[in-house]
C-alpha cells in the first residue's frame, strides 16, 4: 500500500475507532468482543483499503456487522467465557460515571433480549443513524424487512424491564 493510503487509514482508525467500537458493543453486548470485532473488521479492511473510493465508514460497518452475523452462526469453538473481570478502571468509571454507566448497562441488557437480526437492525438505524434502505442494503434484505424487525425490536425494548426500572425507556 502507498504511504499517503496508510496515513488515510490511519487518520480513518483514530478517527472511526471509538464509534466503531460503541456501534460493536451495541450488536454484541460485550465490550472485548467489540473490540475484537472492530480489529478483525479494521484487520479485513487494510488490504483493500486503497480499492475503496466514496465511503469507507460505509465498507468497514459491512465487515463488521458480517464477521457478528458469521460469529452467532458458529458452533461452539471450545471456548468457555469467564466470568467478567473488573478492573481498576471499572471501577473508577462506576464511580464517576454511574448514571451514564447504569444507563449503558440497561440499554446493553435490554439489548441482550432482542434477536440478532433485531439487534443488527437497531444498532445500524438508531447508533449508526442509517435509512432503513442503508442497513438493508448492509444486511442484504428488503427496506420492509427492516422496518418490521425495527418495529419488533423497539416494541421489545419498550417492555425491557432493565429499561423501564432504570427510566431510560421513558416509562
Amino acid at each position: 500500500m502507498t504511504r499517503t493510503a496508510d496515513a488515510d487509514f490511519e487518520r480513518f482508525v483514530l478517527a472511526q475507532s471509538t464509534p466503531l467500537l460503541r456501534f460493536a458493543e451495541m450488536l454484541c453486548g460485550d465490550r472485548h468482543t467489540a473490540e475484537d470485532l472492530v480489529q478483525q473488521a479494521l484487520m479485513r479492511s487494510y488490504p483493500k483499503w486503497h480499492r475503496l473510493d466514496g465511503d469507507p465508514l460505509r465498507y468497514v460497518r459491512r465487515v463488521l456487522v458480517n464477521r457478528f452475523l458469521s460469529q452467532t452462526r458458529r458452533r461452539w469453538n471450545n471456548e468457555v467465557p469467564s466470568d467478567p473481570v473488573i478492573n481498576d478502571w471499572d471501577q473508577r468509571a462506576v464511580a464517576d460515571f454511574a448514571g451514564e454507566v447504569q444507563t449503558r448497562e440497561a440499554v446493553l441488557s435490554a439489548l441482550s433480549g432482542l434477536t440478532v437480526r433485531e439487534r443488527a437492525v437497531v444498532a445500524l438505524r438508531y447508533s449508526q443513524d442509517l435509512s432503513e434502505a442503508e442497513a438493508a442494503e448492509l444486511l442484504a434484505m428488503a427496506p420492509g424487512t427492516v422496518k418490521s424487525t425495527a418495529a419488533r425490536a423497539l416494541a421489545k425494548l419498550r417492555l425491557a424491564p432493565d429499561l423501564i426500572d432504570s427510566g431510560v425507556g421513558g416509562h
